[in-house]
């Protein structure tokens, strides 16, 4: 029989006090009073500034969903409860750290990290002990084609991130005609430079370049004189978001500028970046699945617009996609939980499958390959504010062309 849930706390590096839960035999739920939800976060290293959003965000949700009653199955509440470890921003750490979780801690369910190379990795361990996997972190469509059963995934494909842009950019004047596509080197960025090339000329857009980085040792200099030969008229940019900041002041400071537009997988939506980078953050666009619109209503927290204001009354900074999908993640497990009416993991599991629901983060169900689809918004940086581009239509107007960094005021 397991016991009793034992509550610590530890100290990790720059991410402070976490609380953590003990678990310990594999059907824990039969003798507890509490479910474990597991993951291995980025809260050191390289990546840490994004895996606070799900650090944050699956605590915050864990919190409101007990703070409403938890979990109810056979008449018996459960509590939830969060067991994370630092995978200290190395893919590497991610298949160690998810055999200790499943194996030693004897987690109930995982929930995922940031960046694609590392779900890829702790995936593989919740598919070997059938252990259901819903995270919000990993968008590569390697994730999902495996062919995986117990892996899901809140953050819609890789390959579509750059649709709604191109679809915005087919309706703009004057027309663009040339493309140049800049990624890093991991598993994300991969699925997303082939997605990408093929939607550009499916669109009758040229792409005159298609390079990559190293996402360890970021180098743009070389990337830099490319794009000032080819000068494309469009550039569509991936990889992490502190390489996105690096790439935008060495631009800065050597004047190039791509003669119409540039697009960021990442950064845009934040409030870090734009404070990081300033003045330089105004005209960039970006694109995201999620705005804090007060029309995604929710269960537990009213709508986005009231989840967004709860979370940076809490943290202190404002919530961005990765902390909105991370709440859905653990939402999932609730409602799958509910309508499987038993904590058992291959039933939750095909109650996942079949889950379609609201949420503050949108409408949440998953293909049959385990992936949610939701379209991506552009958006754009004007005036030091994020502001609502392009759905399937222009919502607000885009600042187009944008000048280049020695034509601006």
């Amino acid at each position: 029989m397991r016991m009793t849930a034992i509550r610590c706390s530890v100290t990790v590096g720059l991410a402070g006090t976490l609380a953590l839960i003990a678990a310990t035999s594999p059907a824990a739920w039969l003798s507890s009073d509490s479910v474990t939800l597991g993951a291995a976060v980025q809260l050191t290293g390289s990546l840490a500034n994004t895996g606070r959003y799900y650090r944050d965000g699956y605590q915050f949700t864990v919190d409101k969903i007990n703070e409403k009653g938890g979990i109810t199955v056979g008449g018996k509440t459960y509590k939830l409860a969060l067991k994370l470890l630092d995978s200290k921003s190395d893919p590497k750490l991610g298949p160690r750290l998810h055999e200790r979780l499943v194996a030693k801690d004897k987690v109930d369910f995982l929930l995922g990290s940031f960046s694609s190379n590392e779900v890829l990795a702790g995936s593989s361990v919740a598919e070997k002990y059938q252990v259901p996997m819903v995270q919000a972190g990993g968008a590569s469509s390697r994730i999902f084609s495996r062919g995986y059963k117990y892996v899901f995934g809140t953050l819609p494909a890789a390959e579509d991130y750059f649709r709604s842009t191109i679809e915005m950019l087919q309706q703009l004047a004057p027309r663009a005609k040339t493309v140049g596509l800049v990624s890093g080197d991991d598993a994300f960025d991969l699925s997303l430079s082939t997605g990408t090339s093929a939607l550009a000329k499916d669109a009758g857009l040229e792409v005159v370049l298609d390079q990559q980085y190293s996402e360890r040792i970021p180098n743009f200099y070389n990337i830099l004189t490319l794009i000032k030969s080819k000068a494309p008229d469009v550039l569509l940019w991936s990889g992490h978001e502190a390489g996105a900041i690096s790439f935008i002041r060495e631009s800065k400071g050597r004047n190039i500028q791509p003669n119409l537009l540039a697009s960021f997988t990442v950064g845009v939506p934040t409030a870090g970046f734009r404070a990081t980078l300033g003045k330089a953050a105004n005209y960039a666009f970006g694109m995201t699945p999620w705005l804090p619109s007060a029309r995604l209503k929710d269960r537990w927290f009213g709508d986005a617009s009231q989840f967004a204001s709860a979370y940076e009354q809490k943290f202190r900074y404002a919530p961005d996609y990765h902390a909105a999908a991370a709440a859905a993640a653990v939402q999932t497990y609730v409602m799958a939980i509910d309508a499987a009416g038993t904590l058992d993991p291959k039933k939750v599991r095909d109650a996942i499958a079949q889950l379609d629901f609201e949420s503050a983060y949108g409408r949440v169900h998953f293909g049959e390959n385990g992936q949610i689809v939701l379209p991506q918004t552009v958006i754009q940086i004007q005036d030091d504010r994020v502001i609502e581009v392009f759905t399937d239509k222009f919502v607000n107007q885009p600042l187009y062309p944008v000048p280049a960094w020695d034509k601006r005021s």
